[in-house]
């Protein structure tokens, strides 16, 4: 009898170490099988933050400083993405929600998600404000003001651009924002449409005002190759500043056809970033030097040039005729080398373009 429960009480014994030895192997196996769960973010210290931020970045986020107005890498920055904390990484305000305030400094209508930004009073410099801290690093962002646009609910989030880092859409997924990508499939943007370059070149010359604005923006288009700053339309051979009569401040515009057409160009850009209503103005800038111009090359650029301006102004975005001339290229010049890539070389160096909102709603008066 002694024997049996011996064997007995062995068997058992082995039946126990196989099931915990299983059971633990299952929970070993599940735990490695899901997803880790987001780690909480701890605010690093401040020297450590002194030695990962730019003294720009520390002055803005951590002493609630504010960075001088058209200074800020995002100011006239409409590349779709979203920008996060730069402190925390966490996001903060999608471009979908970006637009330009003329303020100095990047406006949102709106944050990204409700409780990834707070407000406080704010009393310093003899006025009554709400500031915009972001939740996870406590960071200071900037001011929001009740003088957005009506349309998308009146509110202008008028943030740092030293207090964002920048995240485009096309690594969005990659860097583990895709949980932020439904928006940008509802607005068209996504998927992104890859297209492969065509190896093709074309060229336009087209004139809008002061040609450093319009280079700024007009190079960082996708499609766009090449551009540069010149003096064209005008009576006299190797034009220079001091000697162009009758030429407008223009720029040469290199791009792949097979990623956007002259037609595009024009309709979705050039219209865009210049008011084309103004005769022989730009701004604070007055004269034929800054007139609204299409130089065309050949009799397709001519029709596709007048076809533009027939849809734009049909488009009813702009309530004033448009007034740009379509002429033949004569007398190109290139200009000096000091005004090639000016507002690359020179950040927060004049302008008077921006990048206009261009929906079916939209209308515009005058120029900002």
């Amino acid at each position: 009898m002694r024997s049996s429960k011996l064997n007995i009480s062995g068997l058992s014994l082995a039946v126990t170490v196989l099931i915990a030895s299983f059971t633990a192997s299952w929970a070993d196996d599940k735990k490695h099988s899901q997803p880790a769960k987001e780690e909480k973010f701890v605010k690093p210290s401040n020297e450590e933050l002194q030695k990962k931020l730019s003294p720009i970045e520390y002055y803005v986020t951590q002493q609630n400083g504010t960075e001088r107005p058209y200074t800020g890498e995002y100011d006239k920055h409409y590349k779709p993405g979203i920008y996060v904390d730069v402190v925390s990484g966490k996001p903060l305000f999608s471009s979908l929600d970006k637009y330009d305030s003329g303020c100095g400094w990047p406006a949102f209508t709106r944050p990204i998600e409700k409780d990834s930004v707070s407000e406080k009073m704010d009393r310093s410099h003899g006025m009554i404000r709400n500031e915009v801290r972001s939740s996870f690093a406590d960071s200071h962002l900037g001011h929001v003001f009740p003088d957005g646009p009506k349309a998308q609910g009146g509110m202008r989030y008028c943030i740092n651009s030293a207090a964002l880092k920048f995240v485009p859409l096309a690594e969005m997924e990659a860097k583990g924002y895709g949980e932020y990508l439904g928006a940008f499939e509802a607005a068209g943007l996504w998927p992104i449409e890859k297209t492969a370059a065509s190896g093709e070149k074309e060229t336009a010359i087209i004139a809008g005002g002061c040609f450093w604005g319009m280079e700024d923006i007009l190079r960082k288009i996708d499609g766009v190759l090449e551009t540069e700053v010149g003096y064209c339309g005008g009576d006299n051979k190797n034009a220079t500043y001091e000697n162009h009569p009758g030429h407008a401040e223009a720029i040469k515009v290199v791009f792949d056809p097979a990623k956007i057409s002259f037609k595009t160009l024009l309709t979705d850009w050039f219209f865009r970033i210049h008011d084309p209503t103004t005769l022989n103005r730009q701004g604070n800038d007055v004269g034929s030097s800054y007139r609204s111009a299409i130089f065309y090359a050949n009799e397709e650029q001519k029709k596709v040039a007048e076809e533009a301006i027939e849809e734009v102004n049909k488009s009813g975005r702009w309530s004033k005729p448009i007034v740009t001339t379509v002429e033949a290229v004569k007398n190109w010049a290139d200009a000096e080398d000091y005004h090639q890539d000016y507002l690359k070389k020179n950040p927060g160096g004049y302008t008077c373009h921006w990048v206009r909102p261009w929906s079916e709603k939209t209308t515009y008066y005058k120029t900002k």
